[in-house]
């Protein structure tokens, strides 16, 4: 059985880091210290590299873990991701045969116009797309490229884990509870995620239920009356033009 463990890196970033069995796949090197210090200090063997888009805060770290590890860098087909060795389109596999592990790419733009995720074992590596209570900023794709993206992310099972690449939790519940004031989940939300800072615990993972319950980005049917548009993808357009100045 797998477990994720999550490297702290750069500002507010997240490296994900597969692990079984002394073997380790890892997501979003944005640096490679902190991968290098775990896999040393804990003596696991990486065995892959998965890239969401090709940010340097996700792609930072590929060059120095390939001078240590001769293993393959899966990442978009669509964007340019240094040393990538395999590049991958909606509905590829991902297969780590050694680990027994298989992930699907989803095309998910809206952030960068290549930005993929991987879901597999009730688990989805979403880079900058789903954050828990946010999304990604809109860098390179169109709002409605980003909504149908969240849309299809928010058809997985409810129970699929969320391990998105940053932690933004907090400052996106406070947008989210500045848009729905009186929704009671928003706000334990933010009492459990404020306890789990305290202690240095990540908020994350998260679930596609739960976000369901405290996103507004995923909640655009329910918030379409309030924000006064005609339908779904209108709201989403207007949610993320209001939390682009939202302070």
């Amino acid at each position: 059985m797998s477990r994720v463990i999550a490297i702290p890196a750069l500002q507010d970033n997240y490296i994900w880091i597969v692990e079984q069995n002394n073997q380790a796949v890892v997501v979003d090197p944005g640096e490679s210290k902190p991968v290098l210090d775990y896999l040393r200090n804990n003596k696991i063997q990486p065995v892959a590299i998965l890239i969401t888009h090709h940010h340097l805060d996700h792609t930072g770290g590929i060059g120095e873990l390939l001078s240590q590890f001769n293993i393959p860098v899966y990442g978009p087909a669509k964007e340019v991701i240094p040393h990538q060795t395999h590049r991958l389109f909606e509905k590829n596999l991902v297969h780590i045969a050694s680990m027994n592990l298989t992930y699907q790419v989803i095309e998910c733009p809206g952030h960068t116009l290549g930005h993929i995720a991987f879901y597999g074992h009730r688990q989805l590596f979403c880079g900058d797309t789903l954050f828990s209570g946010g999304c990604g900023r809109i860098f390179e794709g169109t709002h409605a490229q980003m909504y149908e993206s969240l849309t299809k992310l928010s058809a997985l099972p409810d129970d699929t884990q969320i391990f998105a690449a940053h932690e933004y939790t907090l400052s996106n519940l406070a947008f989210a509870h500045e848009i729905e004031p009186n929704n009671q989940c928003i706000q334990s939300a933010i009492t459990k995620a404020k306890l789990n800072l305290s202690k240095h615990i990540p908020t994350l993972p998260s679930t596609i239920g739960r976000e369901k319950t405290i996103n507004p980005f995923l909640r655009c049917q329910t918030l379409k009356s309030q924000m006064g548009t005609e339908d779904e993808p209108s709201t989403f357009s207007r949610l993320r033009e209001k939390k682009d100045s939202f302070r």
